[in-house]
């Protein structure tokens, strides 16, 4: 990695080791040591490397875009956040891809190979031009944006397939949104462009190659396993496919491989993103979104988690601590029973970034359950557990300058609660299952539920004071006189079990519940 990236961190505060080299077992006995690690394409960060890197490591940085040779899905389950630089070296690999088509439509590595032999074989190169010419790009994201825009200077025409590319979008970059069966009949050049997923992989099949029109190009500069490498190789052979140059292969490093040898084929060491530009991009912007993440919990370009930036996390921090406690408080009232949970935000929480903030009652939500959730993995747990989860953002007045409310559907009905923010810092808890209350959220707390009578403040707090636990505060509401009261006490001692049960044995109580937050 370039040394631009640890002079990042070290002007930032952040101690860095740089150690390339290391072998799996090396690297699985230092890593626990980290917070952050910061790699390669080369280095392979497996799950068993993870659970030796918990709990202590939280982000998982790749200068580059590729993150295949990162376990992402282990990643997410542990809590860890994985990052990527999908725009350091676009540009590099896009015009790695222009290259590759110049050097098919010309024949020029061959030329190149016969004219130093001596053999000066004029009439046997003969090109074609790339001007006039169907370009057809499978996947039109970061770098298939930029191969279309230079072949639209070339004067070719072009054409996409990309399931994620808005009609919108392919307007406005000037090419022809199409379904894959018809790229692969008009393309004359096909280049790849999409990332290697159960999805893509193999896209260009046996079959799908049989489609192409005779006479095709195809350039691959993105990932290997995206071409069946054996039906390629019998294209080739056969004249159907005129050429094909690969910048990557579904073994690497390739120093054997079937197609090697193959009439019209060029390959080059993987390259697309090797140029001194593009390296030490690629070094900076990983160096700063970590350090960003490390140090202030923006998050950018993540590729497990929705992104937060550095400027909009501290304004955001007060609210997802808010909204941590509000999930947390309505997962240990509510118990495992709860099949859904919608976020609604009003007033000036309307007008942030939701996702951190649904993360966050996630995180507090499914905490009730594992003490390994955060705000990475509490999304995977609530749809293990089946939770349809949905955001509500209204504009409308409110009473409170700023409310973030949490509902929970359980067998017994939806649940909710609401909290606010005091000086857009303290967080307050408002209303708690339809009872209006005034609350700090503290440490150590406990939720009564019992009828409003004569004499229950006082046995309560007789009980307590037996006990050797300290009140805090004690805050109440109720839904009407001799009606559901509710007790929020805060506590400077732990509430054992022994002592639940003695409350839950005083007159009038319906409910007992230990909160921790």
């Amino acid at each position: 990695m370039d040394p631009r990236a640890a002079a990042i961190f070290r002007e930032r505060g952040i101690q860095v080791d740089e150690k390339p080299g290391l072998t799996p077992e090396e690297f699985k006995a230092i890593i626990g040591d980290y917070d952050g690690l910061a790699v390669r394409s080369s280095t392979r960060v497996n799950a068993e490397a993870m659970d030796a890197a918990i709990p202590r490591l939280k982000v998982i940085g790749r200068a580059g875009i590729g993150v295949d040779t990162i376990d992402v899905p282990a990643a997410t389950a542990r809590g860890i956040v994985v990052m990527n630089t999908p725009f350091g070296n676009s540009i590099t690999t896009a015009e790695h891809a222009i290259a590759m088509l110049f050097a098919l439509a010309r024949e020029i590595p061959a030329a190149d190979q016969s004219t130093q032999a001596g053999k000066w074989e004029k009439n046997r190169f003969m090109g074609v031009e790339l001007s006039g010419k169907t370009l057809g790009l499978i996947g039109c994201g970061n770098i298939g944006s930029i191969v279309a825009d230079r072949a639209h200077g070339l004067k070719m025409k072009v054409v996409a397939y990309d399931p994620f590319l808005s009609p919108e979008r392919a307007l406005e970059l000037g090419v022809d949104k199409v379904e894959l069966d018809e790229l692969l009949r008009r393309a004359d050049f096909i280049s790849l462009h999409t990332p290697l997923t159960d999805q893509t992989r193999g896209i260009l099949s046996r079959e799908a190659l049989a489609k192409t029109k005779p006479g095709v190009r195809i350039v691959n500069c993105a990932r290997g396993g995206l071409i069946d490498e054996a039906a390629l190789k019998e294209g080739l052979e056969s004249g159907h496919i005129a050429g094909a140059a690969l910048d990557v292969f579904m073994q690497e490093p390739a120093k054997e491989n079937p197609l090697f040898g193959t009439p019209n084929l060029i390959c080059t060491p993987h390259l697309g993103a090797s140029t001194n530009e593009a390296q030490v991009n690629v070094a900076i912007q990983v160096a700063e979104q970590m350090a960003d993440f490390l140090l202030l919990g923006g998050i950018t370009n993540a590729v497990n988690m929705p992104s937060l930036s550095a400027e909009e996390a501290p304004r955001l921090k007060p609210y997802m601590a808010l909204a941590e406690k509000l999930g947390r408080l309505v997962g240990q009232v509510a118990g495992a029973d709860i099949r859904s949970v919608a976020v609604e935000v009003e007033g000036a929480a309307a007008e942030l970034n939701m996702k951190p903030i649904t993360g966050a009652v996630l995180a507090g939500l499914m905490g009730t359950y594992s003490d390994t959730v955060n705000m990475v993995n509490a999304p995977v747990y609530a749809k293990e557990r089946g939770l349809d989860v949905k955001e509500v953002r209204h504009e409308r007045e409110v009473d409170y300058h700023t409310l973030v409310a949490v509902t929970v559907g359980t067998a017994e009905g939806d649940k909710r609660v609401a909290g606010t923010l005091f000086g857009n810092r303290a967080a307050r808890l408002v209303d708690i299952f339809g009872v209006a209350v005034e609350a700090d959220l503290t440490p150590r707390m406990i939720y009564i539920v019992n009828t409003d009578a004569p004499g229950f403040i006082g046995s309560l707090g007789t009980t307590l004071g037996k006990a050797g636990v300290n009140i805090a505060t004690f805050n109440l509401g109720r839904r009407k006189a001799g009606g559901e009261a509710v007790a929020l006490v805060a506590v400077d001692d732990p509430i054992t079990p022994e002592l639940t049960e003695e409350l839950r044995k005083l007159p009038g109580v319906r409910q007992v519940v230990p909160l921790t937050f």
